[in-house]
């Protein structure tokens, strides 16, 4: 694997490994992404739906054993912890890894003529510019099972938002054009009503209409909104708690991810390093996406500290690009996103097939192009226009690519505000990644490292994805062998770019 598959796409087995390839990147202008490529899923059997109707149930990790959920989780006052799952204790294990990957993140942005030009606290453009990256992987930090439990609660949430608007009338064209009227809520269900009397709707004014954003931020304050959190059950006819199934310990989960990527989160701002949120797969995303916003307006208040992830082969992925940007805006910190394109495309459609769901992916290529074109243009025109966005574009199509320097150019988007980035995964594309570092643009390689076990299922990924892939190497082929005949011919067999 080593000499193959690994050795093409995965940097080495550790941060010390890796070191040569970051400073051989590093003197042609291409800066890294570091990647502990660790994450986790879950079996077929553990995304059936669950049970309702008990307080108590049983859950089945991956391995087959089963856990009783309502037990003590706490931390002892020496500052160790005592684990109900033992997942928990090996994502405290994955935090100490991601902050040496952070650390090591710290010296590995871009350097030009042999300085460090670009290194952290460089002032450019009147603003601190960091400049190292690390990625995370939430499914490393929490329990999948919790994730995917997690997502489902928020899915139940916006979708009776959605039946809401429609039933009243107040459906528009945009996500964030649908209204609810609350006073028509209150006058039908009286759930709504006694909560308004309690003063349970912190966020929005009682006599009002409410959009998503409003509707969304009820979970936030759970506790004082809990009455409010009622979802309808078609079987019964009736409404029911959202959070009925939501227990002690589900919540003390959720404070522990919390915990963890604050911790990462601190690390990374001491290092001068910015965090990148991985997308993973549709039904752990809702819960990744409401994390990473969580710490997004903790840390993202004056410079973009945290990075989420777009994936845009999914159909409402313009959606939640529009409606994170919007809350960013209103709550008054920075838009961060990397968009790609997605990784996960025949799995999210063999589950889709077998769940018999919507396909959640754009029906072809061409679409996903559209799609991401969409996002992209949006959050060019955020930038140029109100200056709260930053965003990396992750692509290995030439065409994304010259599309965004062509509408750099026409925008006045400059490289060095380092409002736009570019990526490509290690192993993937060097005629795009070199020829931008070279060109003064801030670009980046994606670096995955890890023991040769752990990131198979990254590995896999990338031998399903390059299945489609593959048809475009043909080029670079192409390119590779026009420059070793021109090095031969001119004498440069041996000859290194000048930078």
């Amino acid at each position: 694997m080593k000499m193959t598959f690994y050795g093409q796409f995965v940097a080495g087995e550790d941060h010390v490994a890796i070191k040569p390839l970051i400073q051989k990147n590093q003197a042609y202008g291409v800066g890294s992404v570091l990647d502990y490529s660790v994450e986790e899923d879950i079996g077929p059997e553990e995304t059936e739906l669950k049970e309702y109707g008990s307080s108590v149930y049983r859950r089945h990790d991956r391995r087959g054993k089963q856990h009783q959920e309502h037990a003590n989780f706490h931390g002892g006052a020496s500052g160790t912890a005592t684990y109900f799952h033992a997942d928990e204790s090996k994502c405290d294990r994955h935090v100490s890894t991601f902050m040496k990957c952070i650390k090591a993140s710290g010296g590995s942005g871009r350097r030009r003529n042999g300085t460090d030009s670009y290194s952290p606290c460089v002032r450019l453009s009147g603003a601190t510019s960091s400049d190292g990256f690390s990625a995370i992987k939430m499914t490393a930090l929490g329990r999948p099972q919790f994730l995917l439990e997690f997502s489902e609660v928020l899915v139940k949430w916006q979708r009776f938002f959605n039946f809401l608007a429609l039933k009243q009338g107040k459906v528009g064209g945009a996500a964030l054009e649908r209204r609810v009227d609350l006073t028509q809520l209150f006058s039908v269900h009286a759930v709504f009503y006694r909560s308004s009397k309690t003063n349970a709707t912190p966020c929005f004014c009682l006599d009002s209409t409410i959009d998503v954003l409003d509707w969304s931020c009820l979970l936030d304050d759970r506790e004082r909104s809990a009455e409010l959190l009622v979802v309808p059950n078609v079987q019964l006819g009736k409404l029911e708690p959202l959070l009925k199934d939501f227990t002690d310990e589900d919540e003390q989960q959720l404070q522990r991810i919390l915990q963890r990527v604050d911790e990462l989160a601190k690390c990374a701002v001491e290092n001068g390093v910015r965090l990148m949120v991985d997308a993973e797969q549709t039904y752990f995303q809702p819960a990744i996406s409401r994390l990473t916003l969580q710490m997004q307006k903790i840390y993202n208040k004056e410079t973009p500290v945290i990075f989420n992830t777009y994936q845009c082969y999914l159909k409402d992925a313009f959606t939640n690009v529009s409606t994170d940007v919007h809350l960013s805006r209103r709550e008054g910190w920075r838009f961060a996103a990397k968009l790609v394109r997605g990784a996960y495309m025949y799995q999210e459609r063999e589950r889709a097939k077998e769940r018999g769901y919507d396909d959640p992916i754009n029906p072809d290529y061409e679409s996903t192009n559209e799609m991401y074109h969409r996002c992209l243009d949006f959050v060019l025109d955020e930038i140029a226009q109100n200056g709260n966005a930053t965003v990396m574009v992750a692509s290995h199509n030439e065409d994304t690519v010259k599309h965004t320097l062509r509408r750099m150019n026409e925008l006045g988007l400059t490289p060095r505000e380092n409002r736009v980035y570019f990526g490509q995964l290690l192993g993937m594309c060097d005629q795009i990644s070199f020829p931008l570092g070279q060109a003064g643009f801030p670009v980046y390689k994606y670096v995955p490292y890890g023991p040769v076990d752990e990131v198979m299922p990254y590995l896999t990924r990338r031998a399903q994805e390059n299945r489609g892939f593959m048809q475009g190497a043909q080029k670079e082929r192409e390119l590779l062998w026009k420059e070793l005949k021109r090095r031969v011919c001119s004498g440069e067999l041996l000859h290194r770019p000048a930078f």
